[in-house]
């Protein structure tokens, strides 16, 4: 308990150095060795050690000793799809999500022994149906996200771990055109018991859909990120049940990312200052490591964010950057590019993933 309360102050003395102390506190970055040579969409660290992401090609890897190795696999009978989403609870138990325009596409596995076997829990059979991210507020209660169909979101929830269960009804109604993007999986985010975050694009206003019941009950919220049937919100994560950051813009453009605050659980939203690198924000997170059914008391003060950026058509040239103050000031992070997503387990263990197995240990 002393230890735990040691560790909240210092990250929380820490979050209130100024501007020109952060910038001295560049990270440490340190390349890793994945094991594949397949594209990487998207990392969960579980701890310092433990750290699942997966890919294309049905690829997923593992570590258990905070990336010094790391196991590659392919998950039977899936060599052709992409997994967009990826949830790991421990060594042993992971959830994968792959995406895809048809039905049975779209399918969400489970592993119980550390990747030895997965088993299908829930596959796609609804028409025009696309899902874009999940996220989980323990190991048995998660959400997915899909593009609207027919104005509804067909949004599908489990209670068990196990099995997968219809939730369109306490969806808010979509606009015309409304939907996610996939990109790095990270469309959604979950916090606390009840607490989650779903960003939306695609339409003529980005918005969030808010929920504080698990998913029984939902708000819809306007953005001022920009909005098109190639933009909107990509990323979205929150730190505590007010405080939050947004991110996305055109993945058309090379010019327009945007980022987005909100300090009243989602319900407004204020532009931050530019991030400093062409392309759309295509995944961020907080140094913190915020992870749900986690010690999340000193996560609450630190406003450090990293992110990346993508580019369409190749999705091969993004970039990297950090903020220490939720986009009030922003450092580029020197010659880390075609990296997709980034998490984090705390701020001395976070991850980029990206093209051709890339792994990079990032550390504050």
């Amino acid at each position: 308990m002393l230890r735990r309360s040691l560790i909240a102050f210092v990250i929380a003395a820490s979050s209130a150095l100024s501007a020109q102390e952060w910038k001295i506190q560049q990270p440490t970055l340190t390349p890793q060795t994945s094991g594949t040579n397949q594209l990487l969409i998207a990392v969960s660290p579980v701890s310092e050690s433990v750290v699942w992401a997966a890919g294309a090609g049905g690829t997923y890897v593992v570590t258990t000793n905070g990336g010094a190795t790391w196991k590659a696999g392919v998950v039977p009978g899936t060599e052709a799809l992409q997994f967009r989403g990826v949830y790991g609870v421990s060594d042993q138990i992971a959830y994968l999500m792959s995406i895809g325009n048809f039905t049975g596409q779209f399918r969400i596995y489970k592993t119980t022994d550390g990747g030895a076997t997965w088993t299908i829990e829930f596959k796609n059979e609804l028409v025009n149906a696309f899902y874009d991210c999940f996220a989980f507020w323990t190991p048995d209660n998660g959400i997915t996200q899909s593009d609207s169909v027919n104005g509804v979101f067909p949004d599908i929830r489990t209670t068990d771990g196990l099995t997968w269960q219809s939730i369109a009804d306490n969806m808010p109604p979509a606009l015309p055109g409304e939907a996610s993007f996939a990109a790095s999986g990270t469309c959604i985010t979950a916090q606390g018991t009840e607490n989650a975050w779903i960003t939306t694009g695609g339409a003529s206003i980005a918005r969030i859909l808010a929920t504080r019941d698990g998913g029984n009950t939902w708000n819809a919220y306007d953005t001022p990120l920009v909005s098109s049937g190639s933009a909107g919100g990509i990323s979205v994560a929150f730190r505590d049940p007010m405080d939050g950051v947004v991110g996305g813009g055109d993945l058309a453009s090379n010019t327009s990312a945007d980022m987005a605050t909100s300090n009243d659980g989602g319900q407004t939203w204020t532009l931050t200052n530019k991030p400093p690198l062409p392309g759309a924000i295509f995944c961020l997170a907080y140094v913190s490591g915020v992870r749900p059914g986690h010690d999340e008391g000193f996560a609450s003060a630190d406003r450090r964010v990293v992110i990346t950026t993508e580019t369409e058509p190749d999705y091969d040239s993004g970039f990297a950057a950090w903020t220490p103050d939720e986009g009030t000031t922003w450092y580029p992070l020197p010659n880390v590019s075609g990296y997709w997503a980034v998490g984090f387990a705390d701020p001395s263990a976070g991850w980029f993933v990206g093209n051709n197995g890339q792994i990079l240990k990032i550390s504050f």
